[in-house]
């Protein structure tokens, strides 16, 4: 039931990165970001008033906020580097480096201890991503170490909010997730004040970015509910499958071509689910 949860997450993110990447096509990323965390702060809200939780500690609360944080630096800063036009550079490496900080953290730190097949699976995972993500055509210059370094800091935050919200204990219900939508909230609040005059957009456009982040608010939830049946480093990991979901997608919806490379991390993906389910 893990492993179902954690690769529902995984799709759902996924087609709620598709949809805001289109969206960031003609608003710009501040307000999609913003808008999308207030969305996922006001769904995880009526989510968790709906779900009972027999008591939330201030640990949880706190856990969920770090969360939130991490959350709210991936979202900044990957989409600073997709602003820049560097999606071969800075989607790969966030993606990858989140999943491997967030596997190392989960084993050393937590003590979690994947089967030989969920290892397998693990490895397998890191090229996959990096394939199918578009990240065979490396950087040159300047613009390529700025996204790289883009990229990292938004790793980081991935992985932080991965490990934050699996620590919440099953007592507190959805209630870490709100936590951590409201913590993003406060933490973005400065920069979106700083471009206000990018909200004067139409309000269908605000509203599709307010239904995005509660889209992301339910796959968070959907990780948090298998992480509590799952290891914490295989639920990140089958969760942290969507960059294959917007190429499918990207296929399916927009008639794009594949690359071989991406063929061949698709290919990859669906070897390491099957691993890491058996596992």
């Amino acid at each position: 039931m893990g492993a179902l949860l954690a690769l529902t997450s995984a799709v759902c993110y996924g087609a709620v990165d598709f949809a805001g990447g289109l969206l960031s096509r003609r608003v710009h990323f501040t307000v999609v970001t913003f808008l999308g965390q207030v969305g996922g702060l006001l769904f995880a809200v009526v989510a968790a008033a709906l779900v009972p939780a027999e008591t939330v500690r201030p640990s949880d609360a706190v856990w969920g906020a770090l969360s939130g944080a991490g959350s709210g630096t991936a979202m900044h800063f990957l989409n600073r580097g997709l602003s820049r036009g560097a999606m071969s550079i800075v989607v790969p490496v966030s993606a990858v480096t989140g999943v491997a900080l967030s596997v190392l953290s989960g084993v050393f730190l937590l003590g979690d201890q994947p089967t030989g097949a969920a290892w397998l699976g693990i490895c397998l995972t890191l090229p996959a991503l990096w394939l199918v993500s578009g990240g065979s055509r490396p950087g040159r210059g300047g613009d390529g170490r700025e996204a790289s370094v883009d990229g990292l800091i938004a790793s980081s935050g991935v992985a932080l909010q991965y490990i934050g919200l699996a620590q919440a204990a099953p007592a507190s219900g959805l209630w870490p997730v709100a936590a951590g939508r409201l913590a993003a909230v406060l933490l973005l609040s400065p920069s979106a004040w700083r471009q206000d005059h990018r909200f004067r957009q139409p309000v269908r456009r605000l509203g599709e970015a307010v239904v995005v982040g509660a889209g992301a608010s339910f796959a968070l939830i959907l990780y948090l509910l298998a992480a509590r049946r799952q290891m914490m480093a295989i639920a990140v990991v089958l969760a942290s499958l969507y960059p294959a979901i917007p190429t499918v997608l990207g296929l399916a919806v927009l008639h794009e071509r594949a690359t071989r490379t991406q063929v061949i991390g698709l290919v990859g993906s669906a070897v390491a689910i099957v691993l890491l389910t058996l596992g």
